[in-house]
C-alpha cells in the first residue's frame, strides 16, 4: 500500500512549479490498491466485505472474522510502518520526493475527530464497494479499471483510509514531524469510519438485496 503515497509523491515531485499538483498526481493513487487487490494480498478494508458477508450467510464464523481482523490489521499497519521508515529513514527516495510524502502525512491529520470518521466511513465504503465490483468482473483489465476509478475519488477526495493513508502520517511521525500519539488518535476514528463504512453501507445493503432476490427453495 507504500505505492499510493510513493506515486503521488514522486508524481508531485516530477511535476514544474506551478503546475497542477492536486488532481493529476492522484491519477495514479490507485496503484497500491491495484498492486494489492490484484495481487490477491489481505487489506484490512477488504475484509469488511467477504467475511461479513459469510456471518451473514451462515450464521457462524464471528470470533474467526475477529481473529483475521486483528491478525490482517495489525500486519498491514506493520507493512506500512516498515515502507514508512525505508523511505524516510534511509536515502531509497530522493530528497523533494520524501519531503511531499512527508506533507502528505501532516495533510492527512488536519481537521477534526469527527471530519476523521465520517472521511473514514466514505473510504471504507468506497473500498468494499471495489472489492464487491472486482468479484462481479471476469478480466483482469477490467477488474484494473474498477480500482482505478474507485480508489482514485479516495486519493483526489482525501478520504481517510487506515492502511493507505497510515504509510505517509508514519513518515512523517518517522521524521519527527508529527506524533506518534496524533497518529494513533487518527487511526482509531479512521479504522472505526473505515469498518462502518465497509460493513453498513455495502455488506449489509448488497448482502440483503441479493439475499431478497434469492428464488425460495
Amino acid at each position: 500500500m507504500g505505492l499510493t503515497g510513493i506515486a503521488v509523491a514522486t508524481a508531485q515531485a516530477a511535476l514544474p512549479a506551478g503546475s497542477n499538483k492536486e488532481f493529476v498526481p492522484y491519477l495514479f493513487y490507485p496503484l497500491g490498491f491495484i498492486a494489492v487487490i490484484i495481487g490477491r494480498a489481505q487489506l484490512f478494508t477488504e475484509n469488511t466485505l467477504y467475511p461479513v458477508a459469510l456471518i451473514l450467510s451462515e450464521r457462524k464464523h464471528v470470533l474467526d472474522t475477529l481473529r483475521l481482523w486483528i491478525i490482517v490489521f495489525f500486519s498491514n499497519v506493520l507493512g506500512a510502518s516498515a515502507f514508512a521508515f525505508l523511505a524516510v529513514k534511509t536515502a531509497s527516495l530522493r530528497p523533494d520526493i520524501a519531503d511531499n510524502l512527508r506533507e502528505l502525512g501532516r495533510q492527512a491529520l488536519v481537521g477534526s475527530n469527527s471530519h476523521i470518521f465520517w472521511s473514514g466511513v466514505i473510504g471504507g465504503w468506497i473500498i468494499a464497494l471495489v472489492a464487491w465490483t472486482v468479484s462481479a468482473s471476469t478480466w483482469t483489465i477490467g477488474q484494473i479499471m474498477v480500482i482505478w476509478l474507485l480508489t482514485f475519488i479516495v486519493g483526489l477526495g482525501h478520504f481517510s483510509h487506515c492502511i493507505a493513508t497510515s504509510g505517509e502520517i508514519l513518515a512523517a511521525v518517522f521524521s519527527g514531524q508529527v506524533t506518534f500519539g496524533s497518529y494513533l488518535k487518527w487511526l482509531i476514528f479512521a479504522t472505526s469510519g473505515n469498518v462502518i463504512g465497509g460493513i453498513f453501507i455495502v455488506t449489509l445493503l448488497n448482502f440483503g438485496q441479493v439475499k431478497a432476490g434469492e428464488s425460495p427453495s
